[in-house]
């Protein structure tokens, strides 16, 4: 197997908004919690802790339904400041040991330690020292996988979630990505995996049988991705600061709904996480798009833009809600929905802004 032989760590924390809730308030701890709306409203769980995951609440369910499963559930509201503040914590842990960091969201992130700062040789030793210092610092839990590309680093952080960690060796990465289930592949929606399970292809080990030909016949450019990373092979870099064309969120729902009242709830949820995403890149956009996936996996998008730059959920919200009625929303019922910002100000030169002439102004 030819590899690049890089030491990646990918750092997920576990159950991230929960665990903040859980560690602020000791009243929690131990019980079950969802971090979202309230059971006699349309909310949605944003997250929810272990305690909640056992009896079966999940994300992007209705608050209704987690309520159903479980009557003992307590329902916090969301505090994204304080999300955002651990957040910075735990980034300047990781500045500890590498520069080379590239953060998903506030609470994982990718790390090339093949060259560090403490000059460890060992990526499992690095990792380790990382998840002990997220503790003793924050008092939260993280999980980590240690291997060399980020798709198996990323696959091993959730192997033994929560507080774990997992190794995957160059020698390891075969029969480890042969039993994976497709489903766990990171890059395979809910639609490939239907289409791959059409075609045999239930495990890794099913897709590496596959031809690059045979792949990009059914894939198209996908095609050569799935190929390579059925045999581990994965050369994209750590990335730090990256220039992000933009920021957004988008959730699959459990269940389809039809419910307009509903599907605000999720996007008031989503919209909350992208402002806290642009609050902690220091930025804010012009260009505001809201993502609808029918449950016949059509796929729609509307998109407005602004001569203010949108920075906060209350503006986003209150744009995506006219969006929202230019979609057959309602009339169909919905799987998917996704709030983006883009046109980024960070992008732009200020004085650019005040002289942008835009073709639709809020």
């Amino acid at each position: 197997m030819a590899v690049e032989l890089r030491k990646i760590i990918h750092i997920d924390m576990d159950a991230f908004y929960a665990s903040v809730e859980q560690r602020d308030n000791p009243a929690l701890r131990g019980k079950p919690v969802v971090v979202g709306g309230n059971p006699d409203s349309r909310g949605v769980v944003a997250t929810c802790s272990y305690e909640a995951r056992r009896y079966g609440v999940r994300s992007a369910m209705s608050c209704a339904r987690a309520y159903r499963l479980c009557q003992r559930i307590v329902f916090v509201r969301p505090r994204f400041d304080a999300y955002q503040k651990v957040s910075q914590q735990i980034r300047a842990i990781f500045h500890q040991y590498t520069d080379l960091v590239e953060p998903l969201s506030l609470d994982e992130a990718y790390l090339d330690v093949t060259i560090n700062k403490p000059g460890i040789q060992s990526a499992t030793w690095i990792a380790q020292e990382i998840r002990q210092k997220i503790y003793k610092e924050t008092g939260l839990t993280a999980s980590a996988g240690v291997s060399y590309n980020k798709f198996l680093a990323k696959i091993a952080s959730d192997v033994k979630k929560p507080d774990g960690l997992t190794v995957v060796t160059p020698e390891q990465a075969g029969q480890f990505i042969a039993q994976l289930p497709i489903r766990r592949f990171h890059g395979v929606g809910r639609v490939t995996e239907v289409k791959m399970k059409w075609l045999g292809i239930l495990t890794g080990a099913d897709l590496r049988e596959h031809s690059l030909p045979e792949l990009e016949k059914n894939f198209g450019k996908s095609g050569k991705y799935y190929f390579d990373i059925a045999r581990g092979i994965d050369q994209r870099l750590v990335v730090p600061n990256r220039v992000r064309k933009s920021i957004g969120k988008e959730t699959t729902l459990r269940e389809d709904i039809a419910d307009r009242g509903q599907m605000l709830t999720v996007i008031g949820a989503l919209a909350k996480r992208v402002a806290a995403m642009l609050q902690a890149k220091k930025t804010s956009g012009l260009t505001l798009t809201l993502k609808v996936k029918y449950s016949d996996f059509q796929i729609v998008t509307r998109s407005i833009s602004c001569e203010t730059p949108l920075e906060n959920a209350d503006e986003i919200l209150s744009l995506v809600e006219g969006l929202l009625c230019k979609t057959q929303a309602g009339e169909k019922s919905v799987r998917l929905l996704g709030v983006t910002i883009s046109k980024l100000t960070t992008e732009i030169p200020a004085e650019k802004i005040a002289q942008m002439e835009l073709p639709f102004p809020c």
